[in-house]
């Protein structure tokens, strides 16, 4: 107590606010102390009623260059890493033997301002400088593993892909972060709330707000109604219930300078939400649960709590919802989803069944980076790093996408980047790869390329896509949608045209332009091409009188002459070959002749343009009998019906 007296107040006072976690206001306390002669400045709102005490004792302190460390450790851990890079240098330059762990926290601030060739510098420095035994030297080898990673991820060609624009506000920059959802243009955020009033405590505390959104941004912040809200505590964090009917959010304070926090749910009343209740089923005597997200389709609450059965620190669990609001038994999320780091702020995209968290697990670029894993309730696969420029070098915590959708193509991340300290709100838009389809179409006879060739594309929208074969066959187009959303038609003269959709044999996503699906191989058919001066011969199965496909598509082009000439008209002749009687073979024929002519008159040709008549078994074109024994062949060919067509003018 004698040593505290005699210890500067300023020091006495900042060293109460580091240890509860009040850092940025300790980190000025000790530029109080050790630069006197200046005015103090509180960017936080927060003034001090500190004087100046003339005996200057640094009591438990060594020297001032300990207690500029100390500052460098404040500004560091309330994430002015500017302000901290240049203490840690100054440190470090007073005495580098003693002062060697600010040689790493160096590096550290100069990863986390963007400045990695200067980090990677200073981190083999420190480590050149110390052994093993170092307090340091394994989260020194760890950082050097995460400037690796940011070089990789850095060095990606397909961050040209996407678009990062922190969000506009007409009502400031508070520190907007955990964006939800509340209705169709608004959103739900936490932010910071001054409470002008408050008597000894903090006057800066979270709370949830909703604006309209609009093209430029967010517009009109105000605060959520919620009855009898206890100001001693922090809100934020917040989800609404697929029927809008519950409001779930983190409510936290400082205990004993630690963070104790607990989930709370409000049910909606006509002036907003009623009085918080905790939910007892996910909240766990002495262990914080926080960072509420309800699942689209109403079915769980996902959350990050370090209660027991965890895999360390904190993790992602899940419970089901229930009609009243609150919710069941609590669940781990699984050893695939945590880890012995920390999980926290899930979000999950029922629409790309997708599960995105963040986690200070490697690799990282430093800090929390969010993760992504594919998956349904209790069957995920291995989480992956988001990787730049969903991630940065600093914190990125929340992630929203909506479910209408794709996963990037409107993403809102939380983020520390680019600011001086406090998470803010980015928008991410990926532009989508290119989607090219390639492909072969060949002749089904003889499997030759067919040249030449017109495909047409269609998308589910109806837009359409068109290109033509090249000399060898092939085709490449590209494409707006899924490959696979799409029909399409290939056509070619005197080939018969082919509608279908496509069939993927293989996709290749190497390139980070261009994912290029392969299509199956296309084969047409040759259609008939009828002439006017042709007889055309249409062949019949044994004792029947039955159009069969090809002599279908013998008779379409019949048809086509037709209509292409109103003037012309045909005459079908039936043939049979020599087995059966010869009045049965004349009925055969006769049904021959008249399937010719139904089939023309059924497609809309005037019978008066169509005479018929039946020869039976006379007239063969092909010997049946061969040295005694039957000639099958021959048979075949001779059961026929001769299609002639006049034109005017020839009889």
């Amino acid at each position: 107590m004698q040593a505290q007296s005699q210890t500067d107040k300023r020091l006495v006072l900042a060293d109460q606010y580091f240890a509860s976690g009040e850092y940025f206001t300790a980190a000025d306390l000790y530029g109080q102390f050790l630069n006197p002669a200046e005015k103090s400045k509180y960017h936080s709102d927060f003034p001090l009623n500190t004087r100046r005490n003339t005996d200057q004792w640094i009591g438990r302190y060594q020297n001032k260059t300990d207690i500029v460390l100390k500052q460098a450790d404040s500004y560091r851990l309330a994430n002015y890493w500017t302000n901290a890079l240049e203490l840690y240098k100054k440190c470090f330059e007073k005495d580098s033997v003693k002062y060697t762990c600010s040689l790493y926290w160096l590096a550290v601030c100069q990863r986390s301002i963007g400045d990695y060739s200067n980090a990677e510098e200073s981190l083999n420095r420190f480590l050149a400088r110390c052994t093993q035994k170092n307090e340091y030297y394994n989260v020194a080898i760890k950082e050097r593993q995460t400037l690796q990673f940011i070089k990789k991820e850095l060095s990606k060609p397909d961050t040209a892909l996407y678009h990062v624009q922190k969000i506009n506000t007409t009502f400031g920059d508070k520190g907007i972060f955990a964006p939800t959802v509340a209705n169709e243009n608004q959103y739900l955020f936490t932010s910071t709330y001054i409470n002008q009033a408050a008597d000894n405590i903090n006057p800066n505390h979270n709370r949830l707000f909703h604006s309209t959104v609009t093209n430029d941004g967010l517009q009109s912040a105000a605060p959520i109604q919620i009855e009898s809200i206890d100001s001693s505590f922090n809100q934020g964090a917040a989800c609404i219930s697929s029927d809008g009917k519950h409001l779930y959010f983190t409510q936290w304070k400082k205990e004993n300078n630690q963070t104790v926090s607990s989930i709370y749910f409000s049910n909606k009343t006509n002036k907003g939400w009623s009085k918080p209740q905790r939910l007892y089923s996910i909240n766990q005597q002495g262990h914080n649960s926080k960072q509420p997200f309800c699942s689209p389709d109403g079915n769980y609450l996902f959350f990050a709590s370090d209660r027991t059965g965890g895999a360390g620190g904190f993790d992602i669990w899940y419970a089901p919802l229930l009609t009243d609001g609150s919710t069941g038994q609590a669940l781990n999320a699984g050893a695939v989803i945590n880890s012995p780091a920390n999980e926290q702020a899930p979000f999950y995209h029922i629409s790309s069944s997708t599960l995105v968290f963040a986690s200070d697990r490697s690799p990282t670029m430093g800090g929390y980076d969010l993760f992504a894993s594919k998956g349904v309730i209790s069957k995920w696969k291995a989480p992956e790093n988001m990787g730049y420029p969903i991630n940065s070098s600093r914190d990125d915590v929340y992630f929203f996408a909506s479910e209408k959708q794709n996963l990037f193509n409107n993403t809102i991340v939380s983020s520390d980047r680019g600011s001086a300290c406090c998470l803010s709100t980015y928008a991410i838009v990926k532009t989508d790869k290119k989607k090219i389809i390639k492909g072969l179409v060949v002749d089904c006879s003889n499997k030759q390329p067919i040249a030449d060739a017109d495909l047409q594309f269609k998308d589910a929208s109806g837009k359409t896509f068109k290109t033509t074969t090249t000399p060898d066959g092939q085709y490449s187009l590209i494409l707006s949608d899924n490959v696979d959303r799409h029909m399409f038609v290939v056509s070619k003269e005197k080939y018969q045209d082919k509608t279908t959709e496509v069939a993927i044999t293989t996709i290749n996503e190497s390139n980070w332009q261009a994912d290029t699906t392969v299509n199956a191989i296309i084969c047409l058919e040759k259609k008939f091409v009828l002439k006017a001066e042709n007889v055309v011969t249409v062949y019949f199965d044994f004792d029947k009188s039955e159009i069969k496909a090809r002599s279908a598509r013998q008779i379409d082009s019949i048809y086509k002459v037709l209509t292409e000439n109103p003037t012309y008209s045909i005459q079908v002749s039936g043939y049979t070959d020599g087995k059966g009687s010869t009045e049965y073979n004349e009925r055969l024929s006769d049904r021959r002749a008249k399937s010719c002519a139904d089939y023309l008159i059924s497609r809309g040709i005037d019978p008066a343009r169509i005479s018929f008549e039946s020869f039976g078994a006379c007239c063969p074109t092909e010997m049946e009998l061969i040295n005694g024994r039957d000639n099958e062949n021959g048979r075949a060919k001779n059961r026929r019906a001769l299609i002639n067509i006049n034109k005017p003018g020839n009889n």
